[in-house]
């Protein structure tokens, strides 16, 4: 088909994506039609189709591809809880990614990690501390998840009215969260309140908010139907309910296991013809090479093929691949955005945002800047792997916390020394021990950086702890970093500990003796900056915990259990170490004056005065959430949260903040899986913090509350 002027549809850039994407795929041959749904697809030449490589990473920074801008590791942006920084990042990594897609296109360069299809973010429920690829989430928090997928996602495709500046991909869809080791043949089982009121909503809202291009079928089944071959999932949910109408793509080597671990097929035919019918439309593998045999065996129509082709070029279409330069907005970004001084800045502010100070007794923090002698101690205190979590870029430059703290020193005129103080994990040294307690002993104050690192919490394959496939056995600080905490403890000088970790970790005997904790995740390119910052008070953290930290590993539900039933914040009863949504302050904040208006059919809109009542300016993080009073016959969220907002106030300053909640957020997901309106009392609370007594034992502000009632 033409336009009359002798020009392909697919070539005339003033008809739809969609369109265009339908007349070049039917110029198609079969061969080339299954070539093509590979997710490394090769020229077709004599239609001008240049060869593409769909995989490509951008979690938190342009990943893979050489020098990129770092920021904290997703866990670590979820502890900001800030959705304005989302959109400064997610400009950030989209320019660097188009600039890199641009001189990449103007030197042939075609290969993986190249191209502009980005497989970011990962919104799955970080349900277990123990799932080693919780740090690549957003937390334990469905609405936090979504949120901040959903600005993550508009930030990344951008909003110009033709062309996606990038493509974001929604994954793992869904009930994906571990065990790691059994990813490959195990069958999640979840009933309708829990898929619905947890493992969904997420996924929901980055497609019908969001308008997410892409998402990513799971490894493992769900209810016995594997996720990337599923009806109900892709089928059912995904396009007829949902609305989706952009492409699936299956995690990498999960179309083999269908056949290979799940048994649900015989044959590599089999296994890509269920997987094209039901919806996954790219592999990342080499199974989908079958389909020809598949049509050949009358297991799947060429018209199959079609559907799932047209989708994903209607992507390269929007993406401006067949479009000349000049016409595509951001052909125009040069190759030297790449780690501009001003990404290096926001990575800086994201890495500060994110960190979260845990306890902070006598105003141990921060420290005086005319201290004499500073002792750092411990393994992750020069670790680069810890600023940079997975799936990541490579920085012209990093700051270990160490550097960081060394430079702070230097310009304070203070005496910094060191010691490594022990191994990451393993068997407790003498020497180690000995160098450690003297550097304590002539230190003013000690700075002790523990913790673990991606290499002890990962994808499998990924982390060395193998037997358990990258996820943790324990939950606690490993035992000989323990022993050395406990050690330069007893010389008594005041101990400040930085714990490093992309997940929550155990430490009950730290909070106890410890007087200040940090919680800084995994922060990036200029971590070590950060931290110092905060440690000597440049900075005053107001990051808030992306996920509930339980006392003890005994307190969890099995690993392997998908309920959510004694699960995160909204369902474990027991007493945290520290609450989802926990941080301090340098200064004080109070709140007052909440209001309730609503209007029928309208939700509620909450209003509160927050007011910074300390010495210095802070950001305060002001959380919503939502108790429903009554006895509903079914298990019950203790609260949820259903709104967020990061303020910056000066001293002595006010002001007044307000959320809309919605209908359904105010509404029960029941036992079949449907939403509805309870009637009788909720009761709505504006705090720093969960409204409970954790929170204000642990020493955040009392908030305010205020209920309403359904009738």
């Amino acid at each position: 088909m033409s336009n009359g002027n002798d020009l392909p549809i697919y070539k005339d850039t003033t008809r739809p994506a969609k369109e265009r994407a339908a007349d070049l795929v039917s110029r198609m041959t079969t061969q080339e039609k299954v070539q093509q749904m590979l997710h490394d697809a090769p020229a077709i030449e004599r239609l001008a189709v240049a060869s593409y490589n769909w995989w490509n990473e951008c979690l938190h920074g342009v990943g893979r591809a050489g020098v990129a801008t770092v920021f904290p590791q997703a866990i670590g942006l979820a502890a900001t809880w800030d959705l304005g920084l989302f959109a400064d990042m997610t400009r950030v990594i989209s320019d660097e990614a188009r600039a890199k897609y641009n001189e990449s296109q103007r030197r042939g360069d075609h290969t993986i990690y190249r191209g502009l299809t980005f497989w970011s973010p990962n919104i799955n429920i970080f349900r277990d501390p123990r799932w080693g690829r919780g740090h690549e989430t957003y937390g334990e928090d469905p609405y936090l998840t979504g949120r901040l997928g959903v600005a993550f996602v508009k930030g990344l495709q951008g909003d110009d009215p033709k062309y996606m500046k990038a493509a974001a991909c929604a994954k793992h869809y869904a009930v994906h969260s571990g065990p790691e080791k059994d990813r490959h043949h195990f069958d999640a089982i979840v009933d309708q309140k829990d898929l619905w009121e947890t493992y969904l909503p997420a996924f929901r809202e980055l497609v019908q908010e969001a308008k997410v291009e892409a998402v990513m079928g799971a490894y493992n089944r769900v209810n016995g139907e594997p996720s990337c071959a599923s009806k109900t999932l892709l089928s059912d949910i995904l396009r007829d309910k949902w609305g989706f109408d952009g492409h699936v793509v299956s995690d990498c080597g999960a179309i083999a296991d269908i056949h290979q671990h799940h048994k649900v097929t015989q044959c590599t035919a089999e296994s890509a013809a269920i997987s094209v019918k039901n919806g996954c439309d790219l592999e990342c593998g080499c199974v989908y090479a079958s389909l020809t045999t598949a049509i050949e065996r009358g297991l799947i129509a060429e018209e199959d093929l079609d559907r799932s082709l047209v989708r994903l070029f209607t992507t390269r279409m929007r993406l401006g691949m067949f479009d000349p330069e000049e016409a595509v907005p951001f052909s125009s970004i040069p190759w030297e955005v790449n780690d501009a001084p001003e990404h290096r800045a926001i990575a800086l502010e994201a890495a500060h945002k994110s960190i979260v100070l845990l306890k902070n007794v006598g105003n141990t923090l921060p420290i005086a800047k005319n201290i004499k002698t500073l002792g750092v101690i411990g393994p992750n205190a020069t670790h680069v792997r810890v600023l940079l979590g997975n799936y990541n870029g490579t920085p012209s430059k990093y700051v270990t916390i160490l550097d960081g703290l060394r430079e702070k020193c230097e310009a304070n005129g203070v005496k910094l020394l060191y010691s490594e103080g022990s191994t990451l994990t393993g068997l407790w040294s003498g020497e180690y021990y000995s160098e450690a307690v003297s550097v304590a002993q002539i230190s003013d104050a000690v700075v002790m950086v523990l913790g673990i690192t991606p290499d002890i919490e990962g994808e499998e394959g990924d982390a060395f702890n193998s037997d358990a496939g990258g996820d943790r056995v324990k939950i606690d600080l490993p035992e000989v970093q323990q022993r050395l905490l406990e050690i330069v403890h007893e010389v008594g000088k005041p101990v400040i500990l930085v714990n490093v970790s992309g997940s929550a970790m155990s430490i009950p005997w730290a909070d106890e003796h410890v007087p200040a904790i940090l919680q800084v995740f995994y922060p990036g390119q200029d971590g070590g900056l950060a931290v110092a910052d905060v440690i000597f008070g440049d900075y005053n953290p107001a990051g808030r915990m992306p996920v509930t930290v339980v006392r003890s590993i005994e307190e969890l539900p099995p690993f392997e259990d998908y309920s959510m039933k004694g699960r995160t914040y909204r369902y474990f009863e027991g007493s945290p170490l520290y609450p989802f949504g926990f941080g301090l302050s340098y200064t004080r904040f109070a709140y007052s004056d909440i209001e309730l208006t609503s209007e029928e059919d309208a939700g509620v809109t909450v209003s509160a005065t927050v007011k910074n009542t300390g010495e210095r300016t802070g950001d305060e993080v002001v959380e919503v959430y939502l108790k429903y009073l009554e006895e509903a016959g079914m298990p019950v969220p203790i609260r949820k949260l259903v709104g967020f907002t990061r303020v910056n106030l000066a001293q002595g300053e006010e002001k007044r903040v307000s959320f809309e909640v919605k209908p359904e957020q105010i509404a029960t997901v029941c036992e079949d899986g449907e939403s509805r309106l309870l009637p009788g009392k909720y009761r709505i609370s504006v705090a720093g913090s969960q409204a409970d007594t954790r929170s204000i034992e642990l020493g955040a502000a009392q908030g305010v509350t205020a209920g309403f009632e359904l009738g």
